[in-house]
């Protein structure tokens, strides 16, 4: 049963709905999400460029598969404001020129197919740890920068302004400013301010309630009382309004597979798939610390990628997890995945009989919904402690910011440079590690730093310990340092121990070094012993080393090697001379 469940991890929870109290928490639990889902959908759907109607097909089978298949029980799936931005992003730069909007979904559906392949074969192949190349200040730069690029993108919305024109975003957004300072139109802005209000005066005041949903009611009724969407010409006041979203379910559409398309497509995908799971990982490991509940990273990558293959076939586009809307399905009560299940079906309903509801719902509403939703993303926080833990850190999460806003709307060039910084900043940490001489203190059996606690060095025999992996990009500072011992030692060195207990990692290239550095220092009288080699010694037995150079050379602790090497050196006088002479006896 426990093999099936891997497969079907719904098998673990749907039992318990049949429990009233279950089944009726999750239904509240689902209804709640969908009041919050079904305006937030359309409003990300324009943020990724298409017609809201396909912001509700993302949020229909998507949604149900992500919770049958995923292994987070209380994990909101569906459109989320950066992958949808990401998407924005994307699809106009390989798109065909005046293509229509069908085609534009078309290609938004392709991306959402390679996003779900790559990520079900991630969890396929419990790969899930690449997403720990996306490290958290780069993470947090992007964020910032993405949330400010949201919020901006949908001011001309807000305005009922051209957007302005430019290659950057920085410039559209100039263009926008200027449009609005000359050219605002009133009613949009009013309407925009409705809803704004509404939104922030509920989250104040009576956050238990919709706030979303009331600011599209009462907005869509304003609208449709005052003519809102009617042009001027015919006697209403010319806003822009989401007018008719088609009837009925999304219907089975097999994306075109243009290979020449996928190729343009595929550093999107990866950076859409690697994003959106790392946000939904966040929320499901938060939620699952809360409900104390089992979470399997791989099991939930390949029930993320499954959604968006499912919505990339019935006119979807990419999805992840949200915080905001897994926020709500908690804190109403969702026990089980099956309130995101009733959260889908409310989605269905809508789509088969509740569209013509929205027709007069102005587009600024739902900018102000996406403006509302991404100011949580904005946190400087982070990086000001990032500076304060580790300044190199800080500084990717700054030049990640940066440049993603300047990158804009080619917003993987940023992510790109944050990961290959982090990655060089991760070489330039590891290239140097702690590298000490140890020595204790009179009648003491501790080893300590020498250096730091102004102890006497042994100038006969010295015990060294080095800290971090030894591999290729640092296998030559250890060589640099264990002659410089040497050298600093005068001829007076015999033997070095070296306290492997730090070492939990060796490749190919420290140990020829080690093979090279012993053969060397021992054609110049100078013998290399090792202790404490627990997490190498099955490589290092692997690869012949330790037969090659004699048992007498390895040694369980250091005072056994210790003890070796003054025996060899048969100098009584200096043994009484050395700072570790009571270890010796």
């Amino acid at each position: 049963m426990d093999k099936i469940a891997n497969f079907l991890p719904f098998l673990a929870w749907i039992h318990e709905i049949k429990d009233k109290n279950v089944l009726k928490a999750d239904l509240v639990a689902g209804l709640t999400v969908a009041l919050v889902l079904v305006p937030q959908s359309m409003a990300y759907a324009q943020l990724a460029g298409l017609a809201p109607q396909y912001g509700l097909y993302a949020s229909f089978l998507p949604v149900m598969i992500a919770a049958l298949m995923g292994s987070s029980r209380q994990l909101g799936t569906g459109p989320v404001a950066v992958v949808s931005l990401l998407t924005a992003a994307a699809i106009p730069t390989i798109i065909p020129p005046g293509a229509d909007m069908v085609t534009y979904a078309a290609y938004a559906s392709l991306l959402a197919f390679l996003v779900g392949v790559f990520q079900f074969t991630l969890g396929a192949l419990k790969l899930g740890l690449v997403i720990n190349f996306l490290s958290h200040p780069v993470v947090v730069g992007f964020t910032n920068a993405a949330a400010i690029i949201i919020g901006t993108s949908q001011l001309s919305k807000v305005f009922g302004v051209d957007k302005g024109v430019g290659e950057h975003t920085y410039e559209q957004v100039w263009g926008v400013l200027i449009n609005a300072s000359q050219h605002t139109h009133a009613w949009t802005l009013f309407a925009a301010i409705v809803a704004f209000a509404i939104m922030i005066g509920v989250k104040q005041y009576a956050p238990k309630l919709p706030g979303v949903l009331l600011a599209v009611v009462v907005t869509t009724i304003i609208s449709w009382v005052m003519d809102f969407g009617i042009p001027v010409v015919d006697g209403g006041l010319g806003g822009a309004i989401v007018g008719s979203i088609p009837e009925g379910l999304p219907s089975l559409t097999i994306p075109n597979f243009d290979f020449s398309v996928i190729n343009k497509m595929i550093v999107t995908a990866i950076t859409i798939g690697l994003i959106g799971f790392m946000e939904a990982i966040s929320i499901a490991k938060a939620m699952a610390a809360q409900t104390k509940q089992r979470l399997n990273a791989d099991q939930e990558l390949m029930g993320q990628g499954l959604a968006n293959v499912v919505s990339s076939f019935f006119q979807g586009y990419a999805v992840s997890g949200s915080f905001s809307r897994s926020a709500v399905n908690i804190s109403a009560g969702a026990i089980t995945g099956f309130s995101s299940v009733v959260t889908a079906v409310i989605v269905g309903i809508t789509l088969l009989w509740l569209t013509p509801l929205l027709y007069h719902l102005p587009q600024a509403t739902l900018a102000a919904v996406i403006i509302i939703a991404v100011i949580n993303l904005i946190k400087f926080a982070p990086v000001m402690h990032a500076w304060k833990v580790e300044k190199h850190d800080a500084v990717v999460a700054v030049t990640s910011f940066v440049l993603t806003l300047l990158f804009a709307p080619h917003l993987e060039n940023g992510i790109v440079i944050g990961v290959i910084l982090s990655l060089g900043l991760f070489l330039y940490r590891t290239m140097e590690p702690r590298f000490t001489e140890l020595s204790t203190h009179d009648g003491s059996n501790l080893f300590v730093n020498a250096l730091d606690n102004e102890l006497d060095r042994c100038e006969v025999v010295s015990i060294v310990k080095y800290s971090g992996s030894l591999y290729f990009a640092n296998a030559g500072y250890f060589e640099d340092r264990m002659l410089k011992l040497i050298a600093d030692k005068h001829h007076c060195l015999k033997y070095i121990i070296v306290d492997m207990a730090g070492i939990n990692q060796i490749d190919a290239s420290g140990e020829e070094m080690l093979s090279g550095l012993l053969d060397r220092c021992s054609s110049a009288g100078v013998e290399i012993l090792f202790a404490r080699m627990e997490g190498v010694e099955k490589v290092l037995i692997r690869s012949g080393f330790m037969d090659k150079y004699g048992e007498n050379r390895f040694y369980e602790r250091r005072t056994d090697a210790l003890r070796y090497a003054w025996k060899e050196l048969g100098d009584e006088e200096a043994a009484s001379k050395s700072p570790l002479k009571h270890l010796i006896s």
